[in-house]
């Protein structure tokens, strides 16, 4: 059974609000490239390519702040007949309570878990 990440972050290339589905590290860096100061997204795709999953990356403006980039990423990911296998919805530098309420849908579409980080998930559970 293959294992699928959607994750959304910031990338120093590649469009805005489409899926890029990643299989490995090179293609990583082919089509994202290098990961721009402070952002965590590509640092988490990287860690789990090397655990033998498959991401569907989306590139947003500003991780944790860019709303439309969330939301149309997470109106892609509606569609489970495109995306069967997504396990888990990374969602690093997100604090936001709209963005976090919206991810629970797609988690509840694939019984997917939340990938975050602990400032974050402290941040969310202290606001």
């Amino acid at each position: 059974m293959k294992h699928t990440i959607a994750l959304f972050g910031e990338a120093e290339k590649g469009r805005f609000q489409k899926p890029h589905i990643i299989k490995d590290l090179v293609q990583l860096v082919e089509a994202l490239g290098h990961p721009p100061l402070e952002s965590e997204g590509l640092f988490f795709a990287i860690q789990a390519l090397l655990y033998k999953r498959e991401i569907v990356y989306f590139r947003v403006l500003e991780e944790g702040f860019s709303s439309p980039d969330y939301f149309q990423g997470m109106k892609h990911l509606e569609d489970k007949e495109r995306f069967p296998e997504i396990r888990a919805l990374c969602l690093p530098g997100v604090g936001d309570e709209s963005i976090l309420r919206a991810s629970e849908k797609i988690r509840q579409i694939y019984s997917a878990f939340l990938i975050t980080n602990q400032k974050d998930m402290y941040d969310y559970l202290t606001s």
